[in-house]
């Protein structure tokens, strides 16, 4: 007899569908997987048996062939061990054919039956919907983001033996609530930026970054709080709408980190890879291309600390992604597609031993050490950074404020609530006026023109410091969007002097690298 029922494989973010087809026929007993499946997927032969038995279900005698259809497409992962076993109930006629019309399945076997998350399921769910499917069976641990898809009914079952009840008798589990629409959470993660003190060019920066999604690079001594800037970055962005949610959440569940029962992911990510990390482990990559660092930060920060510690070869991965947002990852069969839309922060010392320009501590190291120590962050990655921030350690009386006046008032510094919230309204400014409602940072270069208002003081003042100090094309067009969120920031119609001059103030390496 023949069987068939829906699943479907991973090709990076999307999820592309499989039919399993199950044929038992006479013959020696025998189990043989057909359609270009991978290691993980031959090895469901002996976890469908084993739990077939230990479930009370009749294992098939004969011989059985699985095909998983289309036959070009490789298939990784143990998520085709539940409609491997569901096709082997079918075509033995354990379980009645219409009990799978419209029904889709994904999930891994244990031995003794139970049903074990998988990842990917999101995606999974959503290529169901678009496919006209009426239900996904799926582990009981997958169920809450299965259900993140409107107009899907989901099936969250605990074992094998519970989901061939749920499909012999459809209203036998409880349905499970839709999450709500809206994805408004808090900020609850992060650290506060009353904490920073002393820092006042840094903390505007950081408002800049935050208002106008520019990029970042911090660069001091040793103390003088860059990894604490970074770190309250992400709490000063607006919350993720919905669709910015679940891109995330498909993100994160196709890259396997999302725990059981999780459901819609409503903070932004925080991402800080190690210096040491690959190509592949900051962009992503592998045989099956699975998303990076880079991809993790969607919608967030990646924070690159010791920037210049990181290989060279490897920080220029970065280039085209960040004027992109998306990067694209080729492989000899297939070609994936993954969105990084992120907030780059970089942090440096100034030199190898991290005290050149402090005016206590005396640095240690030559013209020519110093100049190899920046030779390894290449000139074109710098000029994709738009502010660049030269920080200082803290006075003494700085960092006493907060114990002198410990319920804060006049001495203490701005908490990240009143700065978040001056960086939301300038976020609905550009929501209303630039093309697509994106940020400052993502114009190109002709929606630019059309929202800048560049006043003729301004302009007068660009094309002096364009030729004063070389800059580059795209290194000019970034400081201009600079004091357009700059001006935004300040409620201002139009882009004036003021503003070119405070922009021109966050350019501070320009022509240093690869030096």
């Amino acid at each position: 007899m023949l069987a068939r029922c829906c699943s479907a494989a991973l090709q990076g973010l999307e999820a592309l569908t499989v039919t399993v087809e199950v044929d038992l026929g006479p013959g020696l007993p025998a189990l043989q997987m057909v359609g270009l499946a991978g290691t993980s997927v031959q090895e469901a032969r002996e976890r469908v048996r084993s739990a077939l038995r230990h479930s009370g279900f009749r294992v098939p005698l004969g011989r059985v062939v699985v095909n998983l259809a289309p036959a070009d497409l490789r298939k990784e992962g143990p998520g085709f061990d539940l409609p491997v076993a569901l096709g082997l109930l079918m075509a033995s006629g354990q379980l009645p054919p219409a009990a799978l019309a419209g029904v889709w399945s994904s999930g891994e076997l244990s031995l003794d039956g139970q049903l074990r998350p998988v990842r990917g399921v999101l995606a999974v769910a959503l290529r169901a919907r678009a496919e006209g499917a009426r239900a996904l069976l799926v582990p009981e641990a997958n169920a809450a983001e299965a259900n993140l898809v409107e107009g899907l009914s989901i099936w969250g079952v605990g074992d094998l033996a519970a989901a061939v009840r749920q499909l012999r008798e459809p209203g036998s589990a409880a349905p499970l609530q839709r999450p709500d629409a809206g994805c408004s959470r808090p900020h609850s993660g992060h650290a506060d930026l009353a904490d920073v003190h002393g820092q006042p060019h840094g903390r505007r920066a950081l408002e800049i970054a935050a208002a106008g999604g520019h990029h970042l690079l911090l660069v001091g001594p040793p103390g003088s709080g860059k990894t604490m800037l970074a770190r309250r970055l992400a709490g000063l962005l607006p919350p993720l709408n919905r669709q910015q949610a679940l891109e995330l959440t498909r993100i994160h569940s196709v890259a396997g980190l999302l725990g059981p029962g999780a459901g819609l992911l409503a903070e932004r990510p925080f991402r800080a890879p190690h210096h040491s990390c690959s190509g592949a482990a900051l962009i992503g990559g592998g045989s099956i291309p699975r998303p990076g660092e880079l991809v993790l930060a969607h919608h967030g920060v990646l924070f690159l600390d010791e920037l210049t510690e990181f290989r060279s070869g490897v920080l220029d991965l970065l280039r085209q992604p960040l004027e992109e947002g998306e990067i694209w990852i080729h492989r000899s069969r297939q070609r994936s597609r993954f969105p990084c839309a992120i907030t780059l922060v970089g942090a440096s010392n100034p030199c190898a031993c991290g005290w050149y320009g402090d005016p206590e501590r005396d640095c240690r190291c030559s013209e020519g050490e110093r100049r190899r120590y920046w030779g390894r962050l290449s000139g074109p990655l710098l000029d994709r950074i738009d502010l660049q921030v030269v920080m200082r350690r803290p006075q003494a009386s700085a960092l006493a404020a907060p114990y002198r006046h410990p319920q804060g008032g006049d001495a203490a510094a701005e908490a990240t609530a009143p700065v978040a919230e001056r960086v939301a309204e300038a976020h609905r400014r550009m929501a209303r006026r630039n093309p697509g409602g994106l940020c400052n940072a993502r114009l190109a270069g002709g929606a630019l023109q059309q929202v800048l208002a560049l006043e003729p003081s301004a302009l007068e003042l660009w094309v002096q410091a364009l030729h004063q100090r070389r800059l580059t094309a795209r290194a000019g067009e970034r400081l201009l969007r600079v004091a357009r969120t700059i001006s935004d920031l300040h409620q201002q119609p139009g882009v004036n002097a003021g503003a070119v001059a405070e922009a021109l103030t966050y350019r501070s390496f320009d022509g240093l690298a690869g030096t």
